[in-house]
């Protein structure tokens, strides 16, 4: 059976698609994966050994939608449902699952607060597409896969005398994801292990701010001297992970580093929190619950629609150094 999967973003979602591929290559015989995503987004799945041949495009399907026809998929699975996958599957002309992406239920707890997601994880909601072909879902953690070429020395290449050190990863997709400065400063200075900020170049310069305002921590900021394998690599290796909402938190879940995740705007019960089937004693959420505007987006905003920002502002910093202690 020759199966394509699709999933053309972002970095968490297609890692949350790991289990899927797992599934199918683990539990039927004689089964052929291709899976279709964005160019940018290939690092994430290049070294899976669970994919038999990578689909990328730029932008548009029919970069390359004569080579597809041709490999005569048996089966279509539709992990992203949107109007660009349903042209796909419509041109494709083959039988697919497709993935309930519950838009309803996620504009009622936007706009109306009113829960009535499925009290699942977003993993369990893949796994559901392939319910039809008798895969089973087996509570495994996320893969990713880190070429050797990509793997950091961390202790060598920033320079640390330490083998035990905490991965911050201080940027996110959207500014009303992502803990201010001084709110980063407040908690990192309670602590007292090395600490490696990640994240990429467009976080070059809060990581120079936070490093400028704690001189008396060890603090390193590589923000943008490596790439996403190898930021992986760095989140694979650290005690704990303290992150937003963010893909690099569904690394960590791959490696089963602890997290410590910090909500904004967005909320858990959208499905998407850190991914331990087996460990939930693996990762802590801090969020301010009592917050009536929360959650303003299903994803984020550049600036806080209330002016307040309380939902980072007004964060637990005793509860998360806690946390980190606790991981540590």
């Amino acid at each position: 059976m020759k199966i394509l999967i699709v999933r053309f973003s972002s970095i968490g979602d297609i890692v949350l698609t790991t289990p899927v591929l797992r599934g199918l290559k683990e539990q039927l015989k004689d089964v052929e994966i291709h899976y279709l995503t964005k160019t940018k987004f290939s690092a994430l799945l290049e070294n899976n050994p669970r994919i038999d041949k990578l689909w990328t495009i730029e932008k548009s399907i029919d970069e390359i939608l004569d080579e597809l026809k041709t490999e005569n998929f048996d089966q279509i699975i539709d992990l992203h449902h949107n109007v660009r996958t349903l042209a796909l599957k419509k041109k494709l002309g083959k039988p697919s699952e497709s993935f309930k992406k519950l838009n309803v239920r996620k504009w009622m707890l936007v706009n109306l607060k009113m829960d009535k997601m499925p009290k699942v994880h977003i993993v369990d909601r893949y796994m559901e597409t392939v319910e039809s072909l008798g895969v089973k879902k087996d509570d495994l953690p996320c893969e990713f896969y880190i070429s050797e070429e990509n793997e950091v020395n961390v202790q060598k290449k920033l320079k640390l005398n330490s083998e035990k050190y905490i991965g911050v990863a201080i940027g996110a997709q959207f500014a009303t994801k992502s803990l201010p400065t001084e709110k980063f400063v407040e908690i990192l200075n309670e602590i007292d292990l090395p600490i490696v900020l990640i994240g990429g170049s467009e976080d070059e310069a809060k990581g120079n701010e936070i490093v400028a305002q704690l001189k008396n921590k060890t603090i390193i900021n590589p923000c943008g001297k490596f790439n996403l394998q190898q930021s992986a690599s760095i989140v694979k290796q650290a005690s704990v992970l303290m992150t937003h909402d963010t893909g690099l938190m569904h690394i960590a879940s791959c490696f089963e580093v602890p997290v410590v995740s910090v909500w904004g705007n967005t909320v858990p019960e959208l499905g998407m929190y850190p991914y331990f089937p087996k460990k939930p004693e693996f990762y802590s959420i801090h969020e301010v619950k009592e917050l009536s505007c929360r959650p303003c987006s299903k994803i984020g905003y550049p600036a806080c629609p209330k002016k307040h920002f309380g939902c980072m502002m007004d964060q637990d910093v005793n509860g998360i150094v806690g946390a980190l202690r606790r991981f540590i």
